[in-house]
């Protein structure tokens, strides 16, 4: 079975140095450049914005495409909160028999699947004799877009 992977077997831990930037007050349209784009309303902390539990949280590099159809490509980096429970139709950062996979996590009725978001991958049903821990929540993908 072909899945997303983990390029690293170790997590990176996040550093505590706060990233701030200008945050502007309204919302962006994706037509016409707006004429009050030189004023800024704020300034924001990136971790804030973006970590819940900063001792929880981890970066991983995506690599593989099973999770092309949830915007997950080969090179983005995921935020992973190992202190956030893994509810149905979460993304999850897995270990499945020994090997990280990023995967949808499907839990309903005592059967438990993890789904890829690439319909050229198969499913896979979590059997007994599998071994699966969810690792952690996926709450971010911080995806290049040039």
């Amino acid at each position: 079975m072909s899945v997303s992977s983990i390029s690293s077997a170790l997590p990176v831990p996040l550093q505590s140095q706060a990233l701030v930037l200008d945050l502007c007050g309204w919302a962006v349209p994706a037509g016409f450049p707006s004429p009050a784009a030189d004023h800024t309303q704020k300034r924001i902390d990136l971790n804030e914005q973006l970590i819940r539990n900063k001792e929880a949280t981890y970066l991983f590099r995506v690599k593989g495409d099973s999770m092309t159809g949830a915007g997950i490509y080969e090179g983005d980096t995921l935020l992973v909160d190992r202190s956030m429970d893994p509810k149905h139709n979460h993304i999850v950062l897995a270990l499945l028999n020994n090997d990280f996979t990023v995967k949808r996590f499907y839990r309903r009725g005592g059967v438990v699947k993890l789904v890829p978001e690439n319909p050229i991958y198969p499913t896979r049903l979590i059997k007994g004799e599998d071994d699966l821990t969810v690792w952690g929540v996926v709450t971010y993908n911080l995806h290049k877009l040039c």
